[in-house]
């Protein structure tokens, strides 16, 4: 395995190029990411979510804000995420503070989804009791009676970016001597320490 990511200097740019390998390898979505937030207990809670964009400024995804993790997220501004790449032997952890995206950003993002999904984000009431399946079909079979043409943002739905404070590359090694890099904010910069496995 190389290990020159051991150097980086730079953990958004170490990011681009990893996912990028993982797109080439992974069978299904390598910008799967496990999202990970706090309840009103302080319970923890975990789910997977799609990385829909990413910079210098944070990493981007998308949800109900009415969902178990809008609610989270804006009762407790801050979580943490993880990729896993199997086919790769890889993984990114980071976790900064989160903040909503701009509705200019999420009408364009919403626009760029399928008709389907533009109605399941108007007929999923996420994270409540359902009746029946029924009762979902029957929800979006609605909505698309109402929106035969363009289905609109619903304005409970939209995105969050989170602004990574620390990042930690992980690189499995033979006899479990893998590799390990923390990334941690500092003013700018970041600051580069070797952890051991």
């Amino acid at each position: 395995m190389n290990r020159d990511f051991t150097e980086a200097a730079d953990p958004i740019l170490l990011f681009s190029e990893w996912l990028a390998a993982a797109g080439a390898t992974e069978p299904n979505d390598p910008n799967a990411m496990a999202l990970a937030t706090v309840d009103e207990r302080g319970l923890p809670d975990i789910r997977m979510v799609l990385l829909k964009g990413h910079d210098t400024h944070g990493f981007v995804f998308y949800t109900n804000f009415e969902s178990a993790k809008g609610l989270q997220i804006m009762a407790h501004p801050s979580a943490a995420i993880l990729f896993h790449w199997k086919s790769l032997r890889r993984q990114v952890r980071a976790r900064g503070s989160v903040t909503r995206v701009t509705m200019a950003e999420a009408d364009a993002y919403f626009a760029t989804r399928s008709r389907g999904s533009q109605i399941g984000a108007w007929a999923s009431r996420q994270s409540r009791p359902l009746e029946s399946r029924a009762a979902l079909e029957a929800a979006a079979a609605e909505v698309a009676a109402r929106y035969p043409n363009d289905v609109p943002r619903p304005p409970h739905w939209a995105g969050f970016r989170l602004a990574p404070v620390e990042f930690e590359f992980w690189q499995d090694g033979e006899n479990r001597l893998h590799d390990r890099v923390v990334f941690r904010r500092s003013g700018e910069n970041w600051q580069r320490t070797l952890l051991n496995p």
